[in-house]
This record gives C-alpha cells, structure tokens and sequence, in this order.
C-alpha cells in the first residue's frame, strides 16, 4: 500500500530551482493541476525576481460544505501560524483561485536544512488550507474537548463537489466517507478493495489504529444529511479517531490521511486495472494452447450453461443468459451463480444467494467464443476458463 506525499513534488522542486537561478532573475509562469482538483499556478516576474506568487484552486465545495471568503474555517490562521512573515496573503487573490500567497525568498531562513524544511511546508500549502477545519477539530479531541461554535455534524470538501463528514465529540470523532466512482469497473474493485480494507483492521497487531467499518447503507451519523450528499455507488466507510490517534506527532499525520482518504483508495483501484490487464494476457496466452483441447471435448459446454470436469465430479453450474453474440471484443459485467467456488472462498450477496459479480471479458472468434471470468477480490484473483461455443 502506497500513502501519498502531503507535498507538491513539482511545486516543491519549482522552488528549489527558483532558489538556484535566483541571481538570474528569470521570468516564471508555470501551471498545473494534482490529483481531486487541486490547481497551482506560480509566477514571478523579472521586475522583482524576489518576490513568487503562489496561487492556489480548490475544488469546488458541494452544498454541505462551508466555505469563508473562499477557504475553508481556519485556513487563515493555518496559514500565518505555518509561514509567519515570510509569507503574505494577498487579498483578493488571483482571478479563478481561492487563495494567492506572496513568498518573499530573499527572507528565507538561513540555514540550509531549515529552508528545505520551509520549502517543504510552502509545497505541502494543500494540506495546511484544506486539512485546517480537520486539524482544529482533531486538535481538541487531543485535549478531549469541542472546538467551539463547531456544529454537531460538520462537512468538509475533498473533491470536486463531495464531502466527507466529521461528528466531533469530547472522546472521538467519527469520520464517514461516501465513496463515489464514475467507472463501473472502478466501483467494483473500490467495493472488493474496501471490504478487504476494513478485514484487514482485525490483523494482529493492528489493534491500536482506528476502529473502521464498511456498509452499503450510510450510518446513523447521517441521517439529517441530504440525499444528494448520500449518492454513494461503493459505500460508506467509517473511522473513529480517539486521542490516542492525535497525539503529537501523529496529529499532522492523520489529517492528511483523512484528508485524502478516497484518493488513497483510488489510487489502488486505478493501479489494479493494470494488474488485472496483465493477468489477462497471462490467460490468454493459456487458452491459445488450450484451444484445441477445448474443441476435441476436454472442456465441453453450450450457451447458458458450463460443464467442467474434474478428478473426483462432473458439476453443472448455472451462467444467466447473456444477449446474443456480439462482434469483436466486449467487457462486461454478469452476474454468476458459482456455488461451489463461492462456498470455497467464502463469499456471498447481501441478499443471502451464494452470488458474485465476476467480470467478463468476451472473445467472439468464428463460431466459438471465450470467456475469462476474473474474480474481483483484493488478495486473490482466481482465473477461470470457460469455452462457450455460441
């Protein structure tokens, strides 16, 4: 599992190549945008090569979310107590940002490993803005308190026009995301990743991190929330962060966790399609040689239903009927009555059937067509041959 840096690589280096040619006085105008939205634009000019204006584009809040003068509640503060003098905020900021900071580099500290710890902190301006009404709220569950005026359900932005939402309380504060995914294919692995995720919380060894569950159903905590907020297609994840998850040091880090948990998560479904794509091509080069066995009778079936044989049965399995063979290649999802394999990785539907959704991939090839059937769990992905012959 790969946790992301809370700072900007391409901003951060920006910085440090501006410090090298400083005494060049080159003009700089560079533009980009990371991961959820997030868009940087940095500009300095030959009149004052000194002085590097820093601005920043959050993703738009939803409804649910709060924003004051365009930032979230504490962002300013945040920001002072982080870069102090050396940093200004400019008001109003740049036209399409939230926020504009004038970064003096002439006042830098000093000392070299101080100012690559400043530089670090200017690049990790994500996390300060964004992560600050979490880091007030999460500052006094350290000292098992409520931050003031602070309301009993509080939502705050983390990609373009969705929220995740905290309740605080003087003992815990309870974090639930609505996962959303755009892909379907993403929405399934997201699902399968995100069961195996809140499995792997009873490991042994595990047991002093934050309580986690997983529903399809949201949680009690949002019942007053609007539906609109609650269009969840992978689920409700839950967290209940106590005090022993904020102390010291690891304040700064569980913000940013929370802050950009479902980037994490979709970080790992995007890097599975590759996986998957490659275990395809495994496969495929399996049924090119397995082909003419198939065709002599050694794996023998007809549209609708799949006969397999082993050393010990012959079973029959039900495969719901699909529509009628389609040219060329076709991914699609199918719902599969697997008993035996279910019953042997102990996996079932909400409903009680003893079903899955497995993915498909379809070759069509003359009068004879090929599934692949992956099944989409985290920790293994069991490879199944079926010849239908349409």
């Amino acid at each position: 599992m790969i946790l992301l840096q809370s700072h900007s690589r391409f901003l951060l280096q920006t910085l440090l190549n501006r410090l090298q040619n400083l005494e060049k006085g080159i003009e700089l105008d560079h533009h980009w945008v990371e991961f959820d939205d997030v868009r940087y634009h940095v500009q300095v000019s030959t009149k004052n090569p000194h002085v590097l204006l820093l601005s920043v584009s959050l993703p738009p809040p939803s409804s649910e979310t709060i924003f004051v003068n365009g930032l979230p509640f504490g962002a300013i503060d945040a920001i002072k107590a982080a870069y102090g003098a050396t940093v200004q905020i400019k008001d109003p900021p740049r036209d399409g940002f939230n926020l504009t900071l004038k970064i003096n580099l002439s006042k830098l500290p000093a000392n070299q490993d101080q100012r690559q710890s400043f530089l670090v902190k200017i690049a990790s301006v994500r996390e300060v803005v964004l992560g600050a009404p979490l880091r007030v709220i999460l500052k006094h569950l350290a000292s098992r308190t409520v931050a003031p005026d602070i309301d009993p359900l509080v939502a705050l932005v983390h990609r373009p026009r969705e929220s995740f939402f905290l309740v605080p309380k003087a003992d815990k504060v309870t974090v639930v995301y609505p996962m959303r995914f755009n892909d379907s294919i993403d929405t399934v692995l997201a699902t399968s990743f995100l069961q195996e995720f809140v499995e792997a919380r009873r490991t042994a060894g595990l047991h002093n991190t934050p309580p986690c569950s997983w529903s399809l159903t949201p949680p009690q905590e949002l019942k007053e929330v609007s539906a609109d907020a609650l269009l969840a297609n992978a689920g409700f994840v839950t967290f209940v962060i106590f005090p022993r998850h904020v102390e010291g040091p690891k304040l700064d880090r569980t913000v940013w966790n929370l802050s950009t948990f479902h980037a994490y998560v979709s970080y790992h479904v995007k890097m599975s399609d590759p996986s998957l794509h490659y275990a395809y091509l495994t496969v495929f080069r399996r049924i090119y040689a397995y082909t003419d066995a198939a065709s002599s009778g050694i794996l023998d079936s007809g549209f609708g239903s799949c006969q397999t044989r082993s050393r010990k049965e012959n079973s029959n399995e039900q495969i719901l009927q699909t529509a009628g063979p389609q040219k060329g290649v076709k991914k699609q999802f199918i719902l599969i009555r697997w008993r035996r394999l279910l019953r042997k990785y102990r996996y079932s539907a909400s409903s009680g059937e003893e079903s899955a959704y497995m993915f498909l991939w379809t070759i069509q090839s003359a009068n004879q067509g090929i599934v692949v059937a992956c099944f989409s769990v985290c920790r293994l992905l069991q490879i199944m041959i079926v010849n239908l012959k349409i």
